[in-house]
């Protein structure tokens, strides 16, 4: 399966909508984008993971790296994810200590830092 990726602005957040599998193939695709996006000056992002089958360690380490750019900025990284398979993977590794995990795009983009 293959990574679909799309990107829109709403007020000062940009929102990433993430489709299919985030692995080892895959999670380079979702890596520069990543990149791009801080490089362009959008500090503050909303991943939407809702339409993601499948995510490795791979996957993970992209999401902390981004993480990492945008706090080098003062900025956010919010994720939104209500599959419980995917939830389990940021329980197992802690991470859910780490990003801000949301239910709805909508929430996400309300919540302040």
């Amino acid at each position: 399966m293959d990574l679909s990726l799309s990107t829109r602005t709403e007020g000062d957040r940009t929102v990433v909508t993430v489709g299919g599998e985030i692995d080892v193939y895959t999670a380079p695709k979702l890596r520069e984008q990543l990149i791009d996006l801080v490089s362009g000056g959008n500090y503050h992002l909303v991943v939407d993971m809702e339409s993601v089958d499948f995510l490795d360690s791979t996957g993970l380490g992209v999401l902390v790296g981004g993480l990492k750019r945008v706090r080098a900025h003062e900025g956010s990284l919010r994720l939104v994810c209500t599959q419980e398979r995917i939830l389990k993977i940021f329980r197992i590794t802690g991470l859910t200590k780490v990003f801000p995990i949301h239910a709805t795009v909508d929430e996400a983009l309300a919540a302040t830092d």
